[in-house]
């Protein structure tokens, strides 16, 4: 079922009331025209000139000059709808896991792998007008890729990741962020007690960076999102919901991708093993906060499918829309044709 139209206006659908009265003038006229042409000497000539498809063109001009009204009087209401529009993503930061959980093979042929290959399958159809920065997180948080419009640098920046011990989710969060306002006086030392667990960012130690930001409602940041894709399991690091509670103050969109299964596997390496699983509760309340969506990546299919949708859903928006100017245009081109047809048909306009 569509969503309902609101208008700005509503006042002013008072005039509708009008549409009636015009449909009844005109009624009147074909009377009194009718009336009118009994004065000639034969009705059947009269008849004859009008035929059947004649009788129905007549008619024509006017009810498209009446549907222009009806769309005129509608537009002065300033009606609001629901539809899809290009959004205005500057940025997006893909914040990728590099611990050793990605290391797991209950998404084949890795988690990591499959993340790598479907992270460049969504650069690869994302718009080129995107920029797209990168930062790996593990145990700290880098920068291994500055936003840039060269996916070839993307690319490579993703096929150099390495397995690293530990999960520091929020650092990869507040990292992203920085990333984001460079100039948003994010202090990365305090946050991690000196810049341990942060590093590779060229954030603005400027005086100007150090003004303070302005709260804004969660979500309402349109430039720029975080694609958190992890197992979401934190071992170290700056708190995750701390983190979150970063972004969604600055009004950042936070689209988190658990990949890996809720089961999880054990893992071993260089004499250690431990199980990994999916922590799909602390991801969900990541996109909560942020007004974001979590997405689950159970196997590789699943995670290209995932990437598919993040696409389509960074591009493109549902959002509620004046769309006055639109029906002011079908007005004035219903007007157009009707005094178009009128001059066609019967060499007068109406």
């Amino acid at each position: 079922m569509p969503p309902p139209i609101n208008f700005l206006w509503p006042q002013f659908l008072w005039l509708l009331l009008a549409l009636p009265l015009l449909v009844a003038a005109y009624v009147w006229l074909l009377r009194r025209k009718k009336k009118l042409t009994l004065r000639y000497a034969s009705l059947s000539i009269v008849k004859e000139a009008m035929g059947p498809g004649q009788r129905l063109r007549r008619h024509i001009p006017p009810l498209l000059l009446f549907l222009a009204i009806a769309a005129m009087l509608l537009a002065a209401a300033r009606p609001l709808a629901v539809v899809t529009l290009p959004m205005q993503q500057d940025t997006i930061i893909l914040a990728m896991d590099v611990s050793g959980s990605m290391r797991a093979t209950d998404v084949l042929p890795s988690r990591l792998a499959a993340a790598q290959n479907a992270a460049k399958a969504f650069l690869a159809k994302l718009p080129r007008s995107v920029r797209v920065g990168i930062i790996a997180f593990a145990g700290t948080a880098s920068v291994v890729q500055a936003p840039t419009l060269n996916r070839d640098d993307l690319v490579a920046a993703i096929d150099r990741f390495q397995l690293q011990p530990g999960t520091a989710i929020g650092n990869g969060i507040v990292l992203s962020l920085a990333t984001l306002f460079p100039k948003d006086g994010i202090d990365l030392e305090a946050i991690v007690d000196g810049s341990e667990g942060l590093r590779g960012s060229s954030i603005d130690k400027t005086p100007e960076a150090t003004k303070k930001f302005m709260l804004v409602a969660p979500g309402s940041y349109t430039t720029g999102a975080i694609i958190l894709l992890t197992d979401g399991q934190r071992t170290t690091g700056v708190d995750t919901m701390e983190a979150t509670r970063m972004a969604a103050d600055r009004g950042v969109r936070v689209y988190t991708v658990g990949v890996g299964t809720v089961d999880g596997e054990t893992i071993g390496f260089e004499g250690w093993s431990m199980r990994v699983r999916l922590d799909e509760d602390t991801l969900k309340a990541i996109a909560n906060s942020t007004q974001g969506e979590y997405f689950y990546a159970g196997t590789a299919e699943k995670l290209q499918t995932v990437y598919e949708s993040l696409r389509s859903r960074l591009t493109v928006e549902k959002k509620e829309t004046e769309i006055s100017a639109l029906l002011a245009l079908a007005a004035a081109l219903l007007a157009i044709v009707s005094a178009g047809l009128s001059l066609l048909w019967f060499n007068r306009i109406l």
